[in-house]
Parts: structure tokens; C-alpha cells; sequence
């Protein structure tokens, strides 16, 4: 390991601090702030701050020029009470480091402290800390902050603890490894009426109920591969909650996931189709909006073959075929696969470890050295 047993418990009593002050997406002033003074103590030859929001960069600059190897965390915590009896609990109500962002950010810290040692002999490497990866939003937010251009990378790497893995171990595999997702609102416009003369408005009510099953179906949920879809309805509501009133307003909140991008926009095309037609025979007004909205992420076969050079460098046990990937779940790391090569390992948090967005879940400390001990030896690898 690059750093010292010292070093380490410094950087981890950091991991356990940042636990304790946990910010929702967009909201992550404090926890930016905080890792900016982390990272000034490692003398970085620039550092970026607001950048697509509350994001900061650190640069780490080799004597030749190279190629630039971007290395991402995230910020961000969750909306959820934390219930864990741990030392370092969350003081912050209704709000945790329920996935791990914490534990992301302190490898990366890790990393810091091992460039202010030995910087890159050549090229750059850049540490992000990404703003907003919960909602979907931080990715794009980024790389369309015009401060991005001079960061442009050659390579993206990421990771994500996984629970359900042992301990240390490391998934990865080329193509995707997470699914495409989206919140689509439907909203259906009436005109009320007294309850007792419902044929005087405009009653969203069948159509509510029809579109309810509707969406359902137009998921599929088969086994992940390129038909997958998955369609589930997580609100709805129905006019006012009063007696006399018929109702003249609906709403229907809906997740809709694929593997894949361009399957995501036939799944698109087919639930607007289907609330069209159903706001057309029934005369309401339709509004549809979407908010959440990730790309697929996909493992590009040149980051991918870095990274699994790093694991076989540094004997970390890997595995390429699991039943465990690609996830459900999304990640908007995807986003960066459009600027350069890019790539995510899943480090094991432990098979019976309290799985992410628990309210009990903590993130593991003994994965912060060996998550650092790969990003480095791919830095390395790369820039000498």
C-alpha cells in the first residue's frame, strides 16, 4: 500500500466524518467544502470547484505529457433515516450515507494523498468528486459545465461498493453493467364537478385506473438482456380528498427501466403513446414530464482491460461472470462513456452485509485501501 497505517486511519476518521454530515443531491455545499480543504493539504496543481453545482477537481499533473485518467466519487447522500447504531451515525435528520458516497469519496482522498507523494510521470489525473449522482442529474450536469472542457479525460474510471459480494471481492465485466432508468410524471387534466352531477366535468378516474395496468404491462421484466423491461408505478393520485367533489385532476408516477439506451426510448415511445391515446378518447389534457433520468452504463473494453491489468497486478480476486451483474439499478456514471473510454468495478462490501439505500447500512472501512491500491496501479499502469 502506498500510504502509511497512519495515513490510512486519518483518511478513515475522515470517511466516518463525512458519514455524520450527509447532503441530498444538489445540496452538498458542506460536504464539497470539506473535501476541498482535504484535498488542498495534497497541493494539487489545480483545483476546480462548482463545477456542475457543488463538484470538485483536483489535477495532478505529470512532468511529459500524457494522456489524462479521470477518476470519479460522489458527493451525495439520501433522503433516508439512518438507523444504524454506529459511532459515527448520522446526525442529520432524515438524511444518510446509505450508499456508500461516503466511503467512494475517501478512496479517492486516498488517492490524493498518494499523488502528493508521487505524482503521475506523465499526463494528468483527475479526482472528481460528482455533485447530484442520486438523481441522475450530477453526470450531465458536469460535463456540460463549460469548466469541464480542460478536464476532458482520455479514460474514466469509477467503482461502486457492492453488498452481496464478499468482502473485497471485485466484479467486472465489458458491456453493461447497469441499467438505463426514468421517472416519468403523467399528469391528466378534467374539469371537476360536483359529486352528485359527475356528468358535468371531466373525470380522469377510468383513465387513471386504465393506465395504471397499462404502464405495468408494458414491462416485460425478463431476465437483463436487450428486451428487458420493467415499468413500476410508484405514485398516483386522484383529485382532492373531499366527498363532493368529482374529480378533475390525476397523476401517475412511474419508473421505467431498460438495459439498454435504445431500448429505453422504445419504452419511451410506447408509454407516451399509450397516455396519449388515453388522454384523446377521454378529452383530458396530458402533461408528461420526466425527472431521474439515467443513461445505461456501460463498461468500454479499453477501460475495462485497464482495470482488470490493475486487479491481476495487485492480486485482487475478480470476477467476471457473475449472476450479480449487470444491476437493476442505475448509475448516471454511464454519461461519462461519452466523452472517453469509460469503466466501473463493483468492490464487494461483504455477502452479508445490509444492502445499499438500507437504512443500516454503513460502508465498509477495509475497502478503502484496496479500492485506492487499484485506482493507483491503474494510474500507474497508464502513467507511469
Amino acid at each position: 500500500m502506498f500510504l502509511t497505517e497512519q495515513e490510512l486511519q486519518r483518511i478513515t476518521a475522515f470517511r466516518q466524518e463525512l458519514h455524520r454530515y450527509p447532503e441530498v443531491s444538489g445540496d452538498e455545499r458542506e460536504t464539497a467544502g470539506r473535501v476541498k480543504q482535504a484535498l488542498l493539504e495534497t497541493c494539487p496543481d489545480e483545483l476546480i470547484e462548482a463545477l456542475g453545482g457543488h463538484g470538485v477537481a483536483a489535477v495532478y499533473a505529470g512532468a511529459a505529457d500524457g494522456p489524462t485518467v479521470l477518476v470519479r466519487a460522489e458527493l451525495d447522500g439520501l433522503p433516508i433515516e439512518e438507523i444504524s447504531d454506529v459511532p459515527h451515525r448520522s446526525l442529520v435528520s432524515d438524511k444518510g450515507h446509505l450508499c456508500g458516497h461516503d466511503g467512494h469519496m475517501a478512496i479517492l482522498l486516498a488517492l490524493a494523498a498518494g499523488l502528493a507523494k508521487r505524482g503521475p510521470e506523465r499526463g494528468r489525473v483527475v479526482l472528481l468528486f460528482q455533485p447530484a449522482e442520486e438523481n441522475g442529474a450530477g453526470a450531465a450536469a458536469v460535463l456540460s459545465d463549460p469548466a469541464f472542457a480542460a478536464l476532458r479525460p482520455d479514460l474514466s474510471l469509477s467503482l461502486h461498493n457492492f453488498p452481496g459480494a464478499a468482502l473485497g471481492h471485485v466484479l467486472l465485466r465489458e458491456g453493461p453493467v447497469n441499467c438505463a432508468s426514468r421517472g416519468m410524471k403523467v399528469i391528466l387534466r378534467g374539469k371537476t364537478s360536483h359529486a352528485s352531477y359527475p356528468e358535468d366535468g371531466i373525470a380522469p378516474t377510468f383513465a387513471l385506473g386504465r393506465l395504471l395496468s397499462g404502464l405495468t404491462a408494458l414491462g416485460n421484466n425478463a431476465p437483463l438482456g436487450p428486451d428487458y423491461t420493467l415499468v413500476t408505478v410508484t405514485h398516483a393520485r386522484l383529485g382532492e380528498p373531499a366527498f363532493g367533489i368529482s374529480p378533475g385532476y390525476a397523476e401517475i408516477w412511474a419508473t421505467l427501466r431498460t438495459l439498454t439506451d435504445d431500448k429505453m426510448a422504445e419504452l419511451v415511445e410506447a408509454a407516451e403513446r399509450l397516455a396519449g391515446e388515453e388522454a384523446r378518447v377521454t378529452g383530458l389534457q396530458l402533461e408528461i414530464s420526466y425527472e431521474d433520468v439515467f443513461r445505461q452504463c456501460f463498461n468500454s473494453p479499453e477501460a475495462t482491460a485497464v482495470l482488470n491489468q490493475a486487479l491481476a497486478d495487485e492480486g485482487v480476486s475478480v470476477e467476471s461472470e457473475s449472476a450479480l451483474l449487470p444491476m437493476k439499478a442505475s448509475e448516471d456514471f454511464g454519461l461519462f462513456r461519452t466523452v472517453a473510454p469509460s469503466a466501473m468495478f463493483f468492490l464487494g462490501a461483504g455477502e452479508g452485509h445490509p444492502r445499499l439505500h438500507n437504512p443500516d447500512y454503513d460502508f465498509p472501512d477495509a475497502l478503502i485501501s484496496i479500492g485506492a491500491r487499484i485506482f493507483m496501479r491503474a494510474i500507474r499502469n497508464t502513467l507511469g
